[in-house]
C-alpha cells in the first residue's frame, strides 16, 4: 500500500472519531445551588416539579411563556421560567430534566425532557401474579 494512501485512511479514521467525541453529550447533572454558583453557564438539572406552587401558563396570552418551580433531590427550589409551548404532560411527570442556564434565582430554560412514570407499573404486578400460576 502506498504511504499517501496509509495517511489518507488515517486522517478519516481521525476526523470520523473527531466527529463522534463531538457528537457525544458529556454533561452531568447540576443541582439548584451548584447551578447558582455556575451562573450564565449551560447546565443540565434533575428536579421534581414544585406541585405546591402554581403554574404559570397562559395559551392565549402568550403561549410560549411559562414558569413553574422545580425542586432538586437535596431540596432547593428555583424558578424556572421557559419561552416555548408548555410540554404535554408536565403536572404527571416524575421528573424533569432542565436544560439552561441559571440567571440569579431564576434558571432560564431552554429544553425541558419529561420523565414520566412507568405505564407498565400496573402490568408487572399482574403478570408477577400470571407467572405464579404456570
Amino acid at each position: 500500500m502506498k504511504t499517501s494512501s496509509i495517511i489518507i485512511l488515517i486522517a478519516i479514521a481521525a476526523a470520523i472519531g473527531g466527529l463522534l467525541m463531538y457528537s457525544v453529550d458529556f454533561s452531568t447533572y447540576d443541582t439548584i445551588q451548584s447551578a447558582k454558583e455556575k451562573q450564565g453557564e449551560y447546565v443540565h438539572l434533575i428536579a421534581k416539579l414544585d406541585k405546591t406552587k402554581p403554574i404559570e401558563y397562559d395559551a392565549l396570552k402568550d403561549p410560549n411563556y411559562l414558569t413553574f418551580f422545580a425542586v432538586d433531590s437535596l431540596g432547593s427550589s428555583a424558578k424556572v421560567v421557559y419561552f416555548n409551548p408548555k410540554p404535554a404532560d408536565l403536572e404527571k411527570s416524575e421528573r424533569v430534566v432542565l436544560k439552561g442556564r441559571m440567571e440569579g434565582d431564576v434558571f432560564q430554560c431552554d429544553n425541558i425532557l419529561l420523565k414520566c412514570p412507568s405505564k407498565y407499573k400496573d402490568e408487572k404486578s399482574v403478570l408477577e401474579s400470571n407467572i405464579g400460576q404456570y
